[in-house]
């Protein structure tokens, strides 16, 4: 039996950090075993919130996919490549917005949600309000079975779901229902103890060497309980025993929850036990991505031939939509 089919992406809108890479990454290199694996870095996706200034997206797309191939991306095993080069994805797109309500991208609980956040910039333009819908159009084109996302992205493949119902209504079965897959992360914090973002300036980037990596740790919050060293604390509220969950051993775990509900340990000597576990994930990851900068030709080969073998799915999947619009199919150049 063939595997099913897996379609995920990221946008390349600044540097990847720790949540990337615990909270979906660590995933998608797992999903690489069971499934057939799609991921691309959505470069038109960033123009949706970043379209007034563009000059770094090129720059941001190549240190996602390094960094992607650094976790574990395996391009021998799984296809990784751009959006915008394959251009399939704008074609159903553009054919989809023929076919979908206004108000069906209206009602997207994250439209006014960010709309709120990001005041400070002018987000209404077509793109903005139409992304979920090109969000639709990448899944669909590959006809993806899986979809992994968190919960906050749900609505999203409940939309792609209707979407894919109301084409084959209209024009015939073309498309399956893609499935959601929920993934499991763990709660990962920044220094300042909210949710690690790229917009609180609180993230350990994937980037950051050993000492910066460091000396951000030791900035970190921690049990604000404990304002002095005899304190005890209380690991289940501190944003750093967070982090041991997801990087230290079992037993250093047990040692730091120990140590800061009895005060037997300072937060620093806390700290320094987690960079040290830290450091173990990042080691390898640091050293291939040395590598990676001193050929970066090599990341670039790598996403022109994920585009190459992802063109040959989506040129297909168009073949089919164009036979159920009745549309003429062009000849292949």
């Amino acid at each position: 039996m063939s595997r099913k089919r897996v379609l995920s992406g990221i946008r390349p809108t600044g540097h990847p950090h720790l949540g990337n890479l615990v909270g979906a990454w660590d995933n998608w290199v797992a999903m690489q075993e069971e499934y057939e694996t799609f991921y691309c870095v959505v470069d038109w996706h960033a123009l949706t919130t970043d379209y007034a200034d563009t000059n770094s997206v090129k720059d941001c797309t190549f240190e996602v996919a390094m960094d992607l191939l650094c976790a574990g991306i395996d391009p021998n095993r799984s296809t990784l490549f751009v959006q915008s080069h394959v251009p399939e994805h704008s074609e159903l797109h553009l054919i989809l917005s023929m076919v979908v309500p206004l108000p069906w991208l209206e009602r997207v609980p994250t439209y006014k949600e960010q709309i709120e956040q990001l005041a400070e910039k002018d987000l209404n333009t077509y793109g903005f309000l139409g992304y979920p819908l090109l969000q639709a159009a990448d899944i669909l084109v590959y006809k993806a079975d899986v979809v992994p996302v968190g919960e906050d992205q749900k609505p999203h493949i409940e939309l792609t779901r209707e979407i894919a119902r109301r084409f084959n209504h209209f024009y015939g079965p073309v498309f399956p229902e893609p499935q959601t897959k929920l993934t499991t992360s763990p709660k990962l914090p920044g220094t300042d103890g909210r949710k690690m973002s790229k917009s609180y300036d609180n993230a350990i980037r994937l980037s950051d060497d050993e000492e910066t990596i460091r000396k951000k740790l030791k900035t970190m919050m921690t049990d604000p309980a404990r304002k002095r060293r005899t304190d005890p604390g209380n690991p289940d509220l501190c944003p750093a025993f967070d982090l041991h969950k997801a990087f230290s051993t079992e037993t250093t775990r047990a040692w730091a929850a120990e140590g800061c509900r009895t005060a037997g340990i300072g937060c620093i000597e806390c700290k320094n036990a987690l960079a040290d576990h830290l450091m173990v994930r990042m080691g390898p990851f640091h050293d291939k991505r040395e590598e990676f900068l001193a050929n970066p030709e090599r990341v670039w080969e790598i996403l022109h031939e994920g585009a190459r073998k992802a063109r040959k799915v989506t040129r297909e999947t168009m073949k089919d939509v164009r036979t159920a619009l009745k549309l003429p199919v062009p000849e292949e150049s």
